[in-house]
């Protein structure tokens, strides 16, 4: 493995699932906020391709206003889970930086960009979506599981490179999530088809699951992994 991690600050302690065999594609998920990378490479092990690289890394530990300014693990500050809350602006913009240096070293690991799918779940699938959606090369995919856009109101101009314009997104949530509406959700994917080609886009829920995964979105997310990462 060549290539310096600490010169990657998120990839010094990222846990990281092996492929099986020869690595040619990579698959970065991105955990929620006050959780670890542990819990999502868990999740994603036993949905394993044996050619993909799967690395979960940690959030940055901050106090984070909308619970009291706790010190959790978070990409960036919340104030609040409205479309309308005031964001972290220089936050969410030094984290995307923060998972595009994982993907610049990636890529000098000879894994290209468009064998990279860019994932998170909450706090982290908002982060993927902006990070991806603003990245200066062309990504496979975005899989957002119960999450938003952050920032908004700035696309779709902030996608103005518009390298990603035809990139797939997988986009999951549970109907009866009670952190980020499902309503929430479907803004989002409208917001979505606006910043990309909308056919590219899938929005799909699930009757019952709250503010989490479930068997049937981890079937879809490894379908979706499947069809843009096939083995070469």
């Amino acid at each position: 493995m060549c290539g310096n991690n600490m010169s990657v600050p998120l990839l010094a302690d990222a846990v990281t699932v092996s492929g099986a065999e020869r690595e040619t594609a990579a698959v970065i998920f991105l955990h929620g906020l006050g959780d670890t990378g542990h819990s999502w490479a868990d999740a994603l092990s036993s949905i394993r391709l044996p050619y993909v690289k799967y690395i979960c890394p940690h959030a940055p530990r901050i106090p984070v206003t909308l619970n009291m300014k706790m010190v959790m693990p978070s990409w960036f500050d919340l104030m609040g889970l409205t479309p309308d809350a005031p964001e972290d602006e220089a936050g969410i913009k030094k984290a995307a930086e923060n998972i595009k240096a994982i993907i610049e070293h990636e890529m000098k690991n000879g894994i290209p960009p468009n064998r990279i799918i860019l994932g998170g779940f909450s706090q982290g699938g908002a982060l993927s979506l902006y990070t991806a959606l603003t990245c200066q090369h062309q990504l496979a995919g975005i899989v957002a599981l119960s999450c938003w856009l952050p920032l908004h109101k700035a696309f779709p101009q902030a996608a103005n490179n518009g390298v990603n314009k035809d990139i797939a997104i997988l986009q999951c949530h549970g109907e009866m999530d009670p952190m980020i509406p499902v309503r929430f959700g479907a803004l989002t994917a409208e917001k979505l088809k606006s910043v990309v080609t909308p056919g590219k886009v899938q929005f799909k829920t699930y009757p019952g699951v709250m503010h989490s995964s479930c068997p049937q979105e981890m079937m879809a997310v490894k379908e979706f992994i499947e069809k843009l990462l096939p083995r070469i």
